[in-house]
């Protein structure tokens, strides 16, 4: 006689045939790995994906209007104060990567639960915080829950959507972020005409518990086993968050300092902080060659399309990033506008890309990707050219338009070139290009950033800022902890700020 047992693996099938003289024969059959989840799984998952990727995108902006009322209530100085900016962002960017590759091996789901569970609390911590030093130690934490919500998210998504329709769920969370940071300002001020800033954090619990609970509940794990005997280097891990604290803090503290307030000693510390980072990442990058499962994904990055894609949103988000900078300068200061106008026009980009990314995500798979990405690079490219010939004293109507241009290119690109990043890299890796994706994104506004800064600081100023030596003897441009503020120095005043002419904050995520 022959008799059959079947045991079940995370993607095979092992049968035990034995046969009537006692022998036993071993054979795996591969499964086929569930494309996708079913609806309505699908919907309650991407729920739980939209309202995670929501709040932590928030939390990335929410808190910049409270300064000020922070630095009071806590008896800080205002640049002590943006430590609570600096302390959430800095840990995002520092371990983006590790908690992406955590996800690799331990599952995606976990990672997003466990980061989500580190935001909730740690946003109870920020809101009984007494001092600015535990307040800025919570925000780190919060930071740390942000990188395990943010580096699995697109993994995520890859799981929960079948090949085919992919690029909608991608589109989702780009017409999520798009959303979530034009609200973020909003939301912070009316909370703040009638409530205190503590309540900016006390209102993360319940929502959090809210997708605590439905996350339990909806997300899958992953799909594909990692290969055996891989770890988790701590090593390796402490590298990256070296590498990039330090070149993030090196760079803050050279773009904080106008050519006016430069010293030797001052701009010297900038210098030693980024070229440590960069000493530091030299190291790194070097043990990341022989590493089975690299922390940073040199493996992902040997493949040319994926490296071409991850350089292109890097530059895509670098112009964004520079043209957010120069937009309120140039509407305030030149053309007359109003600071409620002018929010109004700038508004006009993200909500053209909020309209345009579902769309974007159906043509997805139909065409291919680079196709999309190249006429949305274009078309973006075309949008700030035009930004740039606008006539001396233009309408409302000129300037809304060029914005919504901007805006339907920089749409059009970002939901396929993601897509390309994501279904790159092998599914083991899914991972590994989800937390590369959220660094292209920072990596691209921390270059348009310094850029900005750099330009208004070193005497090349347009034609809008020529009213004001951009040098530092008549004004002062400043970038620290995603706030950028223009001020100008009256003569006479001796060297007393009296002005402010405009800020802009911006969101990481």
């Amino acid at each position: 006689m022959t008799g059959l047992l079947a045991i079940r693996s995370t993607d095979s099938l092992y049968h035990f045939e034995s046969a009537p003289h006692g022998a036993l024969s071993l054979h795996k059959i591969p499964m086929l790995v569930p494309d996708g989840l079913p609806t309505p799984a699908r919907y309650h998952a991407m729920v739980v994906i939209i309202l995670g990727i929501a709040l932590s995108v928030l939390d990335g902006t929410i808190v910049n209007l409270a300064l000020p009322g922070i630095a009071r209530d806590l008896q800080a100085s205002a640049a002590q104060a943006v430590w609570v900016v600096n302390a959430y962002q800095v840990a995002t960017l520092a371990l983006l990567l590790p908690c992406a590759t955590l996800g690799d091996l331990i599952g995606y789901r976990r990672v997003y639960l466990g980061g989500l569970v580190l935001f909730t609390v740690s946003s109870l911590g920020c809101a009984l915080s007494h001092s600015l030093l535990l307040l800025a130690a919570m925000r780190a934490i919060q930071g740390l829950g942000a990188a395990g919500i943010m580096s699995v998210n697109a993994a995520l998504v890859r799981l929960i959507y079948p090949r085919r329709m992919l690029g909608r769920g991608i589109a989702i969370n780009s017409l999520v972020v798009a959303t979530a940071s034009v609200a973020g300002p909003s939301i912070a001020a009316g909370i703040l005409s009638v409530a205190s800033w503590p309540w900016l954090f006390v209102l993360n619990l319940p929502l959090g518990v809210v997708v605590l609970w439905l996350g339990f509940r909806a997300l899958p794990p992953n799909s594909v086993a990692a290969p055996a005997g891989v770890r988790l280097s701590w090593l390796d891990v402490l590298l990256n968050v070296l590498m990039f604290s330090l070149v993030v803090l090196g760079v803050d503290a050279l773009g904080a300092r106008s050519a006016l307030t430069a010293t030797p000693s001052s701009v010297g510390a900038g210098l030693a902080l980024v070229a440590g980072g960069l000493l530091v990442g030299l190291v790194y990058v070097r043990r990341q060659w022989v590493q089975p499962l690299p922390l940073f994904p040199l493996d992902l990055l040997r493949i040319p399309v994926f490296a071409l894609s991850m350089g292109t949103s890097v530059g895509a988000f670098a112009a964004q990033m520079l043209a957010y900078i120069a937009l309120p300068f140039l509407l305030l200061d030149s053309y007359g506008r109003s600071p409620l106008q002018a929010g109004l026009l700038i508004t006009a980009w993200p909500l053209a890309i909020v309209v345009v990314a579902p769309i974007v995500g159906r043509l997805i798979g139909r065409y291919p990707d680079g196709l999309l990405g190249g006429i949305g690079m274009g078309i973006m490219a075309i949008g700030l050219a035009l930004m740039a010939a606008l006539p001396a004293q233009p309408d409302n109507a000129a300037i809304a338009w060029r914005m919504v241009l901007c805006g339907i290119g920089f749409g059009m690109f970002q939901s396929p070139n993601n897509h390309t990043i994501l279904t790159t890299a092998p599914e083991h890796r899914s991972g590994g290009a989800s937390g590369m994706l959220g660094t292209a994104r920072l990596t691209g506004q921390t270059l348009g950033r310094g850029a900005a800064v750099d330009y208004f600081q070193h005497g090349k100023c347009p034609q809008w800022a020529r009213t004001r030596d951009c040098t530092g003897a008549g004004g002062l441009f400043r970038g620290r902890g995603g706030h950028l503020q223009l001020a100008a120095r009256e003569p006479g005043s001796g060297g007393r700020l009296t002005r402010r002419m405009g800020q802009l904050t911006f969101s990481v995520t």
